[in-house]
């Protein structure tokens, strides 16, 4: 397992302020279509368990752990003008998640080898706010990789990056099953949705970037669906 350095960390933390103004500025001039849609869920949209945690389920932080309704969220681009194969853009985007995620969220490897994506790996996504982001990465194959939150996230769920052919084109899309990770987060995120909007943004730029990885351009936009499901 790998540390990070204080002074690593510092440097991070300073370039919060420049990154999330940066996105935000992006945010507010970009000319990419945002396809917004939100309605009620039900059971059905738990995720499925595709995956097994033998040998490594410890410190998981699973829906069941954390406050309030469930959202699940999908953000999907088509990336026209790419001759690379879904297997190869989740090969380059497992390799260099910090050039498709926005400066606001730097991903900070702690367990596993460089340049790589195991299942069994773990990361710290170094975010805006008093929270870190520990994750941990559940599933990989060939096309996909998912990561389950860890103690002390801000949140509680699952998320999962994959991409797939699209006639002539490719379809790269995230899918986000999560709970507030407390009763703060909860507050940020179903009252006050500050957090909420802001994770959106994250995403949504996060699916344009990888765009840019593959080569391509997005066409048609990004859409992006939101299904609250209610928690007992």
């Amino acid at each position: 397992m790998t540390t990070v350095s204080r002074s690593v960390r510092l440097r991070t933390v300073l370039g919060w302020p420049v990154g999330i103004a940066a996105v935000s500025w992006r945010y507010m001039w970009r000319t990419i279509p945002l396809h917004r849609s939100e309605e009620a869920g039900t059971r059905a949209d738990l995720p499925g368990r595709v995956y097994g945690t033998s040998g490594f389920a410890d410190r998981l932080q699973p829906l069941d752990a954390g406050v309030g309704p469930m959202l699940h969220r999908s953000y999907g681009v088509r990336i026209a003008g790419t001759s690379m194969a879904p297997s190869a853009l989740i090969d380059l985007v497992s390799a260099r998640l910090n050039q498709a995620s926005p400066e606001m969220a730097v991903f900070r490897k702690t367990r596993g080898a460089q340049g790589s994506l195991r299942q069994g790996d773990e990361f710290v996504v170094r975010m805006p706010g008093p929270w870190d982001g520990p994750v941990r990465v559940v599933r990989r194959d060939e096309a996909s990789f998912r990561l389950a939150t860890l103690a002390g996230h801000l949140e509680a769920g699952e998320i999962e990056f994959r991409a797939k052919p699209d006639g002539d084109a490719l379809h790269f899309e995230i899918e986000s099953w999560a709970r507030a990770g407390d009763r703060l987060s909860a507050l940020l995120y179903n009252k006050l949705r500050l957090a909420k909007e802001i994770q959106l943004n994250m995403w949504s730029h996060f699916c344009l970037r990888t765009a840019r990885l593959a080569g391509g351009r997005p066409q048609g936009g990004i859409t992006i669906r939101t299904r609250w499901v209610p928690w007992d």
